[in-house]
This record gives structure tokens, C-alpha cells and sequence, in this order.
């Protein structure tokens, strides 16, 4: 891949300058994100892993000076949202960066190792149609479902185990 020129980077600076926040709002708004937070609850009343949801306008000024990948981010956020603390190492964070219409999937190692990247890729895939569609909380949901499948099929909670809630359920917007 060429190194950027100036101009490129700039065109990216000015992009993610436009989508603020409150185009997260237009397209995730609050009703729409406690719905996503309780569908979060429900998933992990099933299952020991955790879900967390985070939705970004648009990447830093550092991240674009230095030309970074959505992916980047999405690592330091997984990281930063403390995803990967939890006991079993089964934490999931999917980033969305509306700026690029971008999506990350993170897994922390336990269910990672368990999950093929193809299946995680079709995930992202899926959403990603839904997004193009205009249809955020909807490409959410079902990425959500598929995403428990996944955690109650590798971590499912043993019969009259307590769901120990380790991180927010609500859904990140930066």
C-alpha cells in the first residue's frame, strides 16, 4: 500500500470532522441504544462471556495524522473498555466508526480461539448490509444474536449458575 499524501490525509481529517455525534444520535438514538443495552443484558443472562457495543463518529486526530486503520482503534478501545478482563477471556467489542462506515469485531483469546475469523468477517459482512441500508440497530441486533449463539454454544451458563454482569451493558458512543 502507497503512504498517503497530504491531500488524502487531509480529505480523512475533513470527514471524520463532519460526522459528529449527533449523527451516532440520527442513526443510533437513545431509544434505539437502551434497547441494544437491554438486548445485551438478555444475551449475557445466557452465557458467561461479555458483549460491548461502541459507536465512534469519527477517529482522533492522531489516529488520522498517522493514516491508523479502524482496526487500531478498535484494539485500543477493547482494551481501553477493559474487554479483556473478564474471567474467561470472552469478552466480544464490535466498533462501528461512522466516518468510514467501518466495522471491527475484537474477541478476547478464549472465545477467539474458538471461532473461525471467517465466521467473525461474515458477521461484520451481515452488519455491514444492514448499515448500508440505514438499518444500524437493526444490523446490531442481529449481530448481537449471532454473538450469542456463539457464547452460549463455548460458554454457556451451567444450570443455576449466578450471571456475574462484569462490564456495562449499555452501548459506548464516542
Amino acid at each position: 500500500m502507497a503512504a498517503p499524501t497530504f491531500l488524502s490525509k487531509l480529505g480523512r481529517i475533513c470527514r471524520h470532522s463532519w460526522v459528529d455525534e449527533a449523527a451516532v444520535r440520527r442513526a443510533l438514538p437513545a431509544d434505539a441504544l437502551e434497547r441494544l443495552a437491554e438486548r445485551v443484558r438478555a444475551s449475557e443472562r445466557r452465557h458467561s462471556g461479555e458483549i460491548r457495543l461502541c459507536v465512534e463518529a469519527g477517529l482522533p486526530l492522531s489516529y488520522l495524522w498517522r493514516h491508523a486503520a479502524p482496526k487500531e482503534r478498535a484494539v485500543t478501545l477493547f482494551g481501553k473498555l477493559r474487554v479483556w478482563d473478564t474471567a474467561h477471556n470472552n469478552g466480544v467489542l464490535v466498533y462501528l466508526l461512522l466516518a468510514e462506515h467501518a466495522i471491527e469485531i475484537v474477541a478476547d483469546r478464549g472465545i477467539d480461539a474458538r471461532v473461525d475469523d471467517a465466521e467473525w468477517a461474515a458477521m461484520a459482512q451481515r452488519m455491514g448490509a444492514a448499515f448500508r441500508e440505514g438499518r444500524f440497530e437493526d444490523g446490531l441486533t442481529q449481530a448481537l444474536e449471532e454473538m450469542s449463539a456463539l457464547l452460549v454454544a463455548h460458554f454457556p451458563l451451567a444450570e443455576n449458575e449466578p450471571d456475574t454482569n462484569e462490564l456495562p451493558d449499555e452501548p459506548v458512543v464516542l
